[in-house]
């Protein structure tokens, strides 16, 4: 879940993350660049013709591309490369078999096209099996630190009482790396039926932030804990709310006194 380079069609130059990559290697980003712009026009070519052939013509449309490979446990490779049109599937390479994979009639035409051009299947299997590893591998060298990289979260856990019905919601902030898991519990039993979890955002540090919510009545309060798992934790760690006793009156009390004690200083003084 590590960003390692970037490519946008303004400055049409793939550029690596400053802190993770050596920016000096210009041969291996001017072939990053080069690919990356042979990407953006595929990308204009599918836009410009699968509109049409959806009777979609009006409107704006999406075109996404999943292309990536694992380095797995035993030392095997796994290779993936996946399209998308307007969200929904549209083509799908399999490197072991060497055969693509169409989601409906129109994608089916992009399928044969490839297929009867002959060189796309081995040309993915390269990419796939050959220059995607090696690339992996030289990111993974690189970028050792920040991958091992292990950031606790903050968590803390708030309720709020409305119509007899108490939410709690317990926040985790600041963790790294992105994998993590919360979850509530009543008497040290699950409650993922009733939770409502937030996304898993990132922050501008790179680390990430979430939140899991769940409603519960009040008398119940100091039945509920917020477990969350982490790679950063040694252990699962649990969180419950404490309220804090409203002082605000209290306050209010002491400060009038002292402020009519102020004003008969003044008055005596004067």
């Amino acid at each position: 879940d590590k960003i390692f380079g970037i490519y946008d069609s303004k400055s049409r130059t793939a550029q690596p993350i400053v802190e993770m990559l050596p920016q000096e290697d210009q041969e291996h980003w001017a072939a990053q660049t080069q690919k990356a712009q042979g990407g953006e026009r595929d990308f204009d070519w599918f836009l410009s013709r699968l509109p049409e052939r959806y009777n979609k013509s009006g409107g704006s449309h999406t075109m996404q591309m999943m292309i990536g490979c694992d380095i797995l446990e035993d030392g095997s490779i796994r290779g993936y490369d996946q399209y998308a049109f307007d969200g929904r599937d549209f083509l799908a390479f399999d490197m072991d078999t060497m055969t693509f994979t169409a989601a409906d009639p129109v994608a089916e035409i992009t399928k044969r096209r490839w297929e009867t051009e002959g060189t796309y299947a081995e040309r993915w299997k390269h990419e796939l099996g050959t220059v995607c590893v090696q690339n992996l591998r030289r990111y993974l060298e690189h970028g050792k630190a920040a991958v091992k990289r292990r950031v606790q979260p903050e968590v803390r856990v708030w309720g709020k009482e409305a119509d007899g019905i108490l939410t709690l919601s317990c926040h985790a902030h600041g963790f790294y790396p992105r994998r993590i898991a919360i979850s509530w519990m009543k008497d040290s039993m699950v409650q993922d039926q009733e939770t409502r979890w937030g996304g898993i955002v990132p922050n501008r540090d790179g680390t990430y932030h979430t939140s899991a919510a769940i409603d519960v009545l009040p008398e119940d309060r100091d039945k509920y804990r917020c477990r969350v798992e982490h790679a950063s934790l040694p252990q699962p760690g649990l969180f419950s709310w404490e309220p804090q006793p409203n002082l605000i009156p209290i306050e209010a009390w002491l400060v009038v006194p002292l402020v009519v004690l102020f004003v008969a200083l003044i008055a005596l003084l004067v």
